[in-house]
């Protein structure tokens, strides 16, 4: 794990840029815009080789925001606020903050990896697995990423991932980026 010294200093290079806040040795991300809210779908299944039926899970986005209840059980994505970019060797990976694990709010519940290369804003996936509604502000920090150097050889040639990193579209490209062919029996 890179200490704040090395990351302040990579990004004095160029080989990383972040214009947040460092929190100890890692980067602080906090809450932006837009929120993508998940919707009561048309259907009681969401077909995962299908894009439109993931896309069927998706309310409006909410982009002019100072505040957001999140619901107990309901899932939301955020953009985080500032855009990151990582140099090919250099990941990330992303942890949430105890104090609002504390009180129900799960911060990026799923893969927390950001590979090298990265190039753009991340999105949180935040849930509430409490018993009351929390209030969400705009800008407040919810994450924390820390950065890690890769050993051993690599391409510096990092191409950035056609459907993540763009602030306006959080929702998920599964079938379009993993299509499903026949099944082959």
């Amino acid at each position: 794990m890179l200490s704040a010294e090395l990351i302040t200093w990579l990004i004095s290079q160029g080989a990383m840029e972040w214009p947040g806040q460092l929190r100890g040795d890692g980067l602080l991300l906090t809450l932006g815009s837009p929120l993508q809210p998940l919707a009561a779908p048309g259907t009681l299944v969401i077909d995962l080789a299908d894009q439109s039926s993931i896309d069927d899970l998706y309310g409006e986005p909410v982009t002019e925001w100072k505040t957001h209840e999140l619901m107990p059980g309901e899932m939301l994505l955020g953009a985080v606020e500032e855009p990151l970019r990582l140099g090919a060797g250099l990941m990330g990976m992303i942890g949430g903050l105890s104090h609002l694990a504390r009180v129900g709010l799960a911060v990026h519940v799923t893969s927390p990896f950001v590979l090298p290369g990265w190039n753009g804003h991340l999105t949180l996936e935040l849930v509430n697995t409490g018993p009351a509604v929390l209030r969400l502000h705009h800008g407040m920090p919810l994450a924390r990423l820390l950065v890690f150097s890769l050993d051993g050889p690599r391409s510096d040639d990092v191409a950035s991932h056609p459907f993540y990193g763009r602030e306006a579209d959080l929702k998920s490209r599964y079938a379009d980026e993993f299509p499903v062919g026949p099944i082959r029996r």
